[in-house]
């Protein structure tokens, strides 16, 4: 099923916080702040949709590759987190792009506001002094929007990026309802998200996703939704919705 129209930020937001929403091209980012920072947020998505650009003009591998790229120490930092991510995962560097692009971009907005949550197509960074809960869609799964992760105020940001075999436009192997993964990095979670998310194809491959979760560097947690069955590891705390 491809999921296109996101009628799940209709119901989306943090008592607060000023939510508004930036596209430009493939970017759609919905935002939430301490205050309306569009202006701001569109003068990073500019810059980082630039940044990347340019690199593949250079660079068609970057584009089209689905295994890691070598490391380029001359490339611009968004670019390395990028290829840094995609070794850490084993897949492409463009497999990061969606979690670069809203870490980037929250990382830009930090300097406005001590809170921000960004999510671009399930693909969230965040930065709280309260505590919310992320909740999970699943496309047709039983389990779909009934499951949130729920997450801790801290002193750091951190990512929680989904991605799907079954819902969205992104390249997956696997069908999976939902690989979410948390993260540090919003690249990395990204990344993983899509390589775990290769490997489920049937509900027995659940715990071969979880052990792969698991040997990932800088990946925190992880869980799995296929059908009716989920696989949850590491720093996730589930709440019902």
């Amino acid at each position: 099923m491809l999921y296109e129209k996101r009628s799940y930020r209709s119901y989306s937001g943090t008592e607060g916080l000023v939510s508004f929403s930036v596209s430009m091209e493939e970017t759609d980012l919905f935002i939430s702040a301490s205050n309306n920072l569009a202006d701001q947020a569109k003068d990073a998505v500019q810059k980082v949709r630039l940044t990347i650009k340019n690199h593949l003009k250079k660079n068609r591998d970057f584009r089209n590759s689905l295994v890691p790229l070598p490391f380029d120490p001359l490339a611009p930092d968004i670019i390395k987190k990028m290829l840094r991510a995609a070794a850490a995962a084993g897949v492409g560097p463009m497999a990061a792009v969606a979690g670069a692009v809203a870490e980037f971009t929250g990382t830009e907005l930090l300097k406005y506001s001590a809170e921000v949550i960004i999510e671009n197509g399930g693909d969230i960074f965040l930065k709280t002094d309260r505590a919310i809960t992320v909740g999970i869609f699943a496309g047709e799964s039983p389990l779909s929007e009934h499951i949130g992760i729920k997450i801790l105020s801290a002193d750091k940001p951190c990512s929680i990026c989904t991605s799907s075999g079954r819902v969205g436009p992104s390249l997956s192997f696997g069908s999976a309802d939902a690989v979410t993964i948390k993260s540090a990095s919003a690249c990395l979670a990204d990344a993983a998200a899509t390589a775990i998310g290769n490997m489920i194809n049937k509900s027995s491959d659940i715990q071969k996703g979880i052990d792969a979760a698991k040997n990932i560097s800088l990946v925190s947690g992880a869980l799995i939704i296929k059908d009716e069955h989920l696989g949850v590891w590491g720093d996730m705390e589930l709440v019902s919705l």
